[in-house]
């Protein structure tokens, strides 16, 4: 099984996550956790290009070395584990692809969806949850809202998220047009409710989707 959860940066991803995988390993199930880009050595390297904030990337340039990333973890790491019958939850898949270098960088959807079969081998999530969230309280939860360029607290911004709240409102819009597109794929979850809430909702979801592979 495929699990993906998808949002921006701030809706709380990791959080669920690391619940969910909780839960399942709680329940003897063989769980493998992984993040895009990344997840292989290969992919890592790649993600450290795409994220340094000194890296001046052309939205085409981006586009591809995001699908490289995905298609080594697909071949390495995906398609070995659910042959295996393990249950993989994945942070951002192709979704991803579709909501930040499509309707985010504005590449065109078709030429995105003949690189996103081609990296993903045709493999497409079992679910997807998305937590949604407006980008300004996102980008609240992680940094400093005194000002616009934001100032950031803790850390420096990574490149993506440089890129601004219009951009993260662009992408936001195009995730909800995914989810308009594919609505029974997809679970959308109000990110502000408390992370034990949300996680209820996560797994009563999938009790009632896949009872014969999730304990009860």
């Amino acid at each position: 099984m495929l699990i993906t959860f998808e949002g921006i940066d701030g809706a709380g991803k990791s959080t669920q996550i690391k619940k969910l995988v909780s839960f399942l390993t709680s329940a003897n199930c063989e769980v493998i956790t992984l993040r895009e880009p990344g997840g292989t050595e290969v992919a890592e390297k790649i993600r450290n290009i795409l994220l340094e904030s000194r890296h001046d990337i052309s939205p085409t340039g981006e586009l591809l070395l995001f699908s490289a990333s995905r298609a080594e973890l697909v071949r390495e790491v995906i398609e070995p584990a659910l042959k295996a019958r393990k249950i993989v939850i994945l942070d951002r898949f192709f979704d991803s692809t579709t909501a930040y270098q499509g309707y985010g960088r504005g590449i065109d959807l078709k030429v995105l969806e003949s690189i996103i079969s081609i990296s993903t081998c045709g493999i497409t999530p079992d679910i997807t949850f998305y937590l949604d969230i407006v980008p300004e309280v996102a980008f609240g939860r992680k940094f400093s809202k005194t000002s616009l360029p934001l100032v950031f607290d803790q850390s420096e911004p990574d490149r993506m998220e440089s890129s601004g709240i219009e951009f993260f409102k662009n992408v936001r819009q195009g995730y909800l047009e995914i989810i308009r597109l594919n609505e029974e794929r997809f679970v959308i979850i109000d990110a502000l409710l408390p992370a034990n809430a949300i996680h209820h909702k996560i797994t009563a979801v999938l009790k009632e989707r896949f009872p014969l592979e999730l304990p009860s």
